[in-house]
């Protein structure tokens, strides 16, 4: 008498075996897909994704005429830091009174970097040159404004508290301005031609160093977590 296979085993085996093959393509399905996306950075419970570091690599790339591909490691992490510092900047933004970029202020700025691109004349240019960065002239505005309403905002902080005096003015001629303008093989100027200049230099100098030592202390006083970042490894690519 031959043997019968019970048909609960039959079904079982095939079961068995739809699961397997499931199982299998799911995990090649796995294996073959990209990840588009990753945490980078959180800053006081707010996240930075690996989009967002992308994104901003390439308007640094835009503005400032060079290919994302040319940016390395040291730049990218630069650009990295530039975010968290703009978060913590935007937290005090909500208890500030610092005024809103206009449309013709952003679109200054706009047009100062349209200027780096000799291609960029015509209009289809400018959009040819946009879409190579994978950047729309209304993200690009966006981005700008919101630098101009950050560096107002480090402004009206910071600002008020710088007192050049005179005496600082008349060492930057001395030991700087005068021994520039002889290097070029350029005229003495007199001091008071340039004092407003010197002042306003002297001024940003300033505001630049307690920028540094503010952000720090919001650094300090907060909580910024960055997931370990290969030094080899150029971030996942977002699509």
């Amino acid at each position: 008498m031959k043997n019968r296979i019970h048909p609960c085993r039959i079904f079982l085996a095939a079961l068995a075996g739809f699961f397997a093959l499931t199982l299998g393509l799911w995990q090649a399905q796995m294996a073959s897909a990209e990840v588009v996306d990753r945490i980078v950075a959180i800053v006081n419970g707010n996240i930075i994704l690996q989009s967002d570091w992308d994104e901003a690599l390439s308007f640094q790339a835009l503005l400032t005429n060079r290919s994302v591909s040319s940016f390395r490691e040291d730049d990218r992490r630069a650009v990295l830091d530039k975010l968290i510092d703009q978060e913590l900047l935007r937290e005090q933004m909500k208890s500030a009174d610092a005024p809103h970029a206009t449309d013709s202020e952003v679109s200054v700025r706009v047009a100062e970097a349209r200027k780096l691109y000799p291609q960029a004349t015509s209009e289809t240019g400018w959009q040819a040159i946009l879409a190579g960065y994978h950047i729309t002239e209304k993200d690009l505005a966006a981005h700008v404004r919101q630098e101009i309403e950050l560096m107002r905002l480090v402004d009206a902080r910071l600002r008020p508290a710088v007192q050049i005096d005179s005496k600082s003015i008349e060492a930057y001629y001395r030991d700087q301005f005068v021994p520039r303008l002889k290097q070029a093989g350029s005229g003495e100027v007199p001091l008071s031609d340039v004092s407003a200049r010197i002042r306003e230099v002297l001024t940003e100098k300033k505001v630049n160093e307690l920028l540094v030592s503010w952000l720090q202390t919001l650094r300090s006083e907060g909580h910024v977590h960055l997931p370990a970042i290969s030094a080899n490894d150029r971030g996942v690519q977002s699509q």
